[in-house]
């Protein structure tokens, strides 16, 4: 695989084979990187998506809610190689034009992938607003899948937070937090949810970065104390 990347740099097959061989290997980390690398060439690999989730889950286990921070860099994807691969990836190798079932074959596409994502946010706001957070949640994962956005992750973490999967909400929360250092409401429903999981140490730290930003932030000076008090 590192000679086919010598070869051809941000090659799609390659990516995705050396990071199924480390995951195989247990080198977790190395393995993310190369799923998220592949995301970045292009965003509608489904493999890609779910190996990132596998990975996610496995070096929160092994490092706790730091796991970022132990991570190797991710490599910048050119524009070039992001519109190089656009075709091919899409399953009609040399074909000028992408079939019409391929999610992705260009500006257009994109645009409209960008577009479909939002009304499927949208969707599942509607559904939370009727207590159906079950299938908000299948609304949500869709459009990450197409478009992945701080507000989408956040407002998926409040239905587990609601479902009890309080492991999956740190996970959203985590990933909000990846695209948006600060964001208040990743911080407090990570806290909320390490709270659940008896994490108070880590629970603390996310409130107090939290008030950094928002001093007053009434709900979360009042989940301070509750942690206080644990």
């Amino acid at each position: 695989c590192r000679s086919a990347l010598d070869l051809v740099p941000f090659g799609i097959k390659p990516l995705l084979r050396r990071a199924a061989a480390y995951e195989a290997l247990e080198r977790y980390q190395l393995a993310y990187v190369d799923y998220k690398t592949v995301l970045q060439v292009d965003c509608s690999i489904q493999a890609a998506h779910d190996g990132v989730n596998r990975m996610t889950k496995a070096l929160l286990e092994k490092d706790g809610v730091n796991w970022r921070q132990k991570l190797p860099p991710i490599p910048t994807v050119p524009v070039s190689a992001q519109t190089r691969w656009s075709v091919p990836s899409a399953g009609a190798p040399g074909a000028n034009t992408p079939p019409a079932t391929a999610p992705w074959g260009g500006p257009d596409q994109t645009a409209a992938g960008t577009e479909r994502a939002r009304t499927l946010k949208e969707e599942g706001n509607e559904l939370v607003k009727k207590g159906n957070h079950k299938k908000a949640v299948e609304k949500y994962s869709e459009s990450l899948k197409l478009n992945q956005e701080c507000a989408t992750y956040t407002n998926r973490a409040l239905c587990y937070l609601t479902l009890k999967q309080y492991k999956e909400a740190v996970q959203d929360c985590t990933e909000a937090l990846r695209l948006d250092p600060k964001n208040i409401k990743a911080l407090y429903r990570r806290a909320q949810a390490l709270k659940e999981l008896k994490d108070y140490k880590s629970s603390i730290a996310d409130i107090k970065s939290l008030l950094k930003t928002e001093p007053k932030n009434t709900a979360a000076l009042r989940l301070l104390q509750e942690l206080n008090r644990a």
